[in-house]
């Protein structure tokens, strides 16, 4: 099988929305705006505001196979912020957001403009074929 590129900030467009259900979870969304199919391997490096270190995937989400997107197609990644239930720690509001792919160029999606609150809970999720996969985490 012919692997086809990576899709990555050159090809594509990301977007970062905040879901009500679940609490507390951003939906990231990669559209392919190219003219050839792209495959968006593994998960999103997600690093929030000035963050030392970027948060851990959840190894549960890992997908059957490769996510696959045609162009106009999107992928998605859930991003748990923070703990639903309060007990995480380090708490503060991030107001930027950089995606880094596994190939490729970053994008920098827009958050909400009063910033989301992050805490140490923070994890991703691998990218997936379907938006419900996606935040199911």
């Amino acid at each position: 099988a012919t692997l086809n590129p990576a899709c990555n900030g050159a090809n594509s467009k990301t977007t970062a929305t905040e879901v009500s259900r679940p609490l507390n979870h951003l939906l990231l969304t990669v559209t392919n705006t190219g003219a050839k199919n792209c495959d968006l391997t593994g998960y999103p490096i997600a690093r929030f505001s000035e963050a030392q270190s970027v948060p851990p995937v959840a190894e549960s989400t890992h997908p059957q196979a490769v996510v696959t997107l045609a162009p106009g197609e999107s992928g998605y990644a859930g991003v748990l912020l923070s703990a639903a239930d309060g007990s995480g720690g380090n708490g503060y509001t991030a107001k930027t957001l950089v995606v880094g792919f596994a190939k490729g160029s970053s994008a920098t999606p827009a958050l909400p403009a009063k910033g989301v609150y992050v805490d140490d809970k923070l994890t991703v999720t691998y990218w997936q074929q379907s938006l419900d996969d996606a935040l199911a985490y």
